[in-house]
């Protein structure tokens, strides 16, 4: 994204449809040599469509939390259609270092309940334009629910362990160092930014991590809660 803000040579295929093509050609190489599965791609889509969604109502005329200044042919409304695989890449990205990693858990609270948790930080998206923001309630519930998890994670044939919490903070952190760079790339604006090109508030980190939970929670629905077994170490 960064290199076709300062050379992009095709003159017959707007950047934006450019940028979405690449993107489902990526996700054809990853499903033809494995590197994700056919239940990780579903799951991956339905994150697209999700975020799809959400996009829709953030970019209309009502709303107008962002736009996306370039033109483009595969769209829906105000929204080109490569917007759902930046979504979703957050999903693949966990799906992938899962396996990876070899992810194990304690004290995960009850799935149930991560389900409703999340189901209403997605809602929240919504309904904060319109009445009061739900979002540091649902951090506060968030904590509630995940201070005692530690993430296990294999790394040079060891398990080594952070809190889940902390470990969220650090990849939507990371999330908002390339939202800077996709602002900057001209990707999407914010309506500070129309007239030149400014950071992104700090406050979007709040956004970034009920995202990162939104992710996780849907990827749990096809990867097992592994409980890491302390006397084993494994």
């Amino acid at each position: 994204m960064l290199i076709t803000k300062f050379w992009y040579p095709i003159d017959f295929l707007h950047r934006y449809d450019f940028i979405f093509l690449a993107a489902i050609l990526f996700q054809v190489i990853l499903l033809v040599f494995r590197l994700e599965s056919k239940q990780e791609a579903l799951v991956i889509i339905i994150f697209h469509i999700v975020a799809t969604i959400m996009e829709l109502f953030k970019t209309s005329d009502a709303i107008g939390s962002w736009t996306y200044p370039e033109e483009y042919v595969f769209g829906i409304g105000n929204v080109p259609l490569f917007t759902g695989f930046m979504y979703s890449a957050v999903g693949s990205y966990i799906a992938r270092i899962w396996r990876i990693f070899d992810f194990k858990f304690s004290y995960y609270p009850q799935r149930s309940y991560t389900v409703v948790l999340v189901a209403l930080i997605y809602i929240n998206f919504f309904t904060h334009h319109f009445i009061w923001d739900f979002r540091w309630v649902l951090i506060g519930v968030t904590v509630l629910l995940y201070y005692k998890t530690n993430i296990y994670f294999l790394l040079d044939k060891k398990h080594r362990y952070m809190p889940l919490l902390v470990g969220w903070f650090l990849v939507a952190l990371f999330i908002w160092f390339a939202e800077n760079i996709a602002t900057y790339a001209n990707i999407w604006i914010y309506p500070n930014q129309s007239a030149e090109w400014k950071m992104v508030s700090f406050s979007k980190l709040t956004s970034w991590y009920m995202l990162m939970l939104l992710s996780f929670v849907l990827i749990t629905l096809i990867h097992d809660i592994e409980i890491y077994d302390r006397e084993s170490k494994r």
